[in-house]
């Protein structure tokens, strides 16, 4: 494991809410997609269930983004913001399945200040192990999505929506193509 575990997975969650936007439409359209977002990524803590928290997490996705593409002072910029303006004030907490680890916010939080806190405590871990180079942007073209390499190796290239397979499929083509030609 190259990060704890709660690292690991908030780096994942960010990337996974960064890419529910992008060229290939809104993944986040309504509060049902919400539900589900946090179901998925198994958010604990209040929720309003309001359009004003749906949006306040859609705000979110930009200023995330912008890590991946941003050098290591401007993601310390960007952590050290987020982290300011939610008051972020670290603590061990256990709760549910989870044994202890840390939580930045309480639980009565806005989500989309949960949620970006959770990321900007993971991307400290990122930034102090020097590890930058494990988030980046989907290597198939024209898909944009972003990616958190935790593979032992740095092999991962592409992002969770099947550019993998994608990339593959093509690849094969055009051998398929060239050996006729």
């Amino acid at each position: 494991m190259l990060f704890a575990h709660d690292t690991e997975v908030a780096l994942v969650a960010a990337a996974a809410l960064v890419n529910t936007t992008g060229s290939d439409g809104e993944k986040l359209p309504d509060l049902a997609a919400l539900d589900d977002f946090v179901r998925t990524y198994e958010w604990t803590g209040d929720r309003e269930h309001t359009a004003a928290e749906l949006r306040a997490v859609q705000d979110l996705r930009p200023r995330l983004r912008r890590v991946w593409e941003a050098d290591e002072d401007e993601v310390v910029q960007i952590v050290n913001t987020l982290l300011r303006e939610s008051n972020a004030l670290p603590q061990l907490v256990k709760h549910d399945q989870w044994d202890y680890h840390l939580h930045a916010t309480p639980s009565d939080a806005p989500l989309a200040t949960r949620l970006a806190v959770e990321a900007a405590m993971a991307l400290v871990d990122v930034v102090r192990s020097g590890e930058l180079s494990r988030l980046r942007v989907c290597e198939l073209p024209d898909c944009g999505n972003v990616v958190v390499d935790l593979s032992k190796n740095r092999s991962k290239r592409f992002c969770d929506a099947g550019c993998g397979n994608r990339a593959a499929v093509t690849a094969y083509r055009a051998r398929k193509a060239a050996a006729r030609a």
